[in-house]
């Protein structure tokens, strides 16, 4: 690998950085399936993973795997950034997007969904099911051995893998009390308020999606101090709670053929914003109709549950809360970063306030 200098989101062959990312998927793949295990009786294995990756791990919007080099140019000046540096920002960036699908192919098993990213769940496809579950292990397997492969010989390494594995069980911690409460065909709205909702959104979506790609570009930049690390933490998860209410709201309000997905937050019994909020300002009557028509599949109830919303202008409120919540992370900002490149968190914020997908 040469030392060609970056500058500017442009590689010095002239390409961006979401093209070099999304060239190097192609690489990745390669790599994982021919180069690093080559026992010919795992011949059957390697191509079922080959499968796995090109199916689950492209597709999104990636703007996790991308922050991680983009983050970098915030925090590294140009002149100090290698090509090696920047191909293993972009590495790094593809394990978060290779995390992601780990949880998203397990996620959707457990909510039974039904499209991801505009394409049938991987576990709905003729011939998956169940054995998704042993995929989704190949695919969280898939980060460390790129991660040993090429960040082994730097003295981030050891951060990364920690960061990792911290991310992964925080997550799971997440999903877990999503989980329990909101367990399918038992309703408790009891359950249902802001302070579980909070919790449920800072450990199952902020900590991998907002702090894991900044922390990472924060390691390979050499910034270990846990004072400014947590200085970013308390950004991020702020960040990382609007861009699940956002969530929440597009799965009731968002268009599918823009959104890749069918909104299934009501029927699920999900513990979503939607349903905290309007149990907070609801009457003893709408109360009453939720709780007969929350959770339950047929078209119906899911519909008188939509209708409840309207009736409470659940999306001037949501819209009321976007500009709110921009407005505390510019102070968050202003208080927590003096020792960071405000760009770092604003360029996150651009790309997620406002969206409709």
């Amino acid at each position: 690998m040469g030392d060609g200098r970056c500058s500017n989101g442009v590689h010095h062959q002239g390409m961006t950085d979401a093209q070099l990312f999304d060239r190097q998927f192609k690489e990745l793949v390669s790599e994982l399936t021919e180069d690093d295990i080559t026992d010919p009786v795992l011949t059957d294995a390697l191509n079922r993973l080959k499968e796995v990756l090109l199916y689950n791990a492209p597709g999104g919007k990636r703007n996790r795997g991308l922050s991680v080099i983009g983050s970098l140019r915030e925090l590294v000046p140009p002149a100090k950034l290698s090509h090696d540096d920047v191909q293993r920002a972009v590495l790094v960036g593809w394990c978060i997007e290779m995390l992601q699908a780990f949880f998203l192919v397990a996620d959707d098993i457990m909510d039974a969904s039904l499209t991801r990213r505009g394409q049938p769940c991987w576990y709905k496809r003729e011939g998956i099911g169940l054995d998704a579950i042993n995929d989704a292990f190949l695919l969280e397997g898939s980060i460390y051995r790129i991660l040993r492969r090429h960040c082994r010989g730097q003295p981030y390494y050891v951060h990364l893998l920690e960061l990792f594995t911290e991310t992964s069980f925080q997550t799971e911690l997440g999903q877990a009390l999503d989980l329990m409460t909101a367990p399918p065909h038992k309703v408790d709205l009891n359950c249902f308020t802001m302070e579980r909702y909070k919790a449920i959104v800072k450990y199952k979506t902020a900590f991998y999606s907002f702090y894991l790609p900044v922390a990472a570009a924060m390691y390979m930049a050499g910034i270990e101090n846990e004072v400014e690390h947590n200085n970013a933490k308390h950004i991020l998860l702020e960040m990382g709670e609007f861009f699940q209410i956002q969530d929440d709201y597009l799965d009731c309000y968002g268009d599918p053929a823009v959104t890749g997905k069918i909104g299934t937050d009501i029927q699920d019994n999900k513990c979503s914003w939607l349903v905290v909020t309007a149990l907070g300002i609801m009457t003893a009557e709408q109360r009453a109709e939720l709780e007969a028509c929350y959770g339950r599949s047929d078209a119906v109830s899911v519909e008188r549950v939509k209708a409840l919303y309207d009736t409470l202008e659940m999306p001037m409120r949501y819209h009321d809360y976007e500009e709110q919540s921009y407005q505390r992370l510019l102070k968050l900002i202003e208080c927590h970063a003096q020792n960071l490149p405000h760009a770092v968190f604003l360029n996150f914020a651009k790309k997620i306030y406002k969206r409709n997908k």
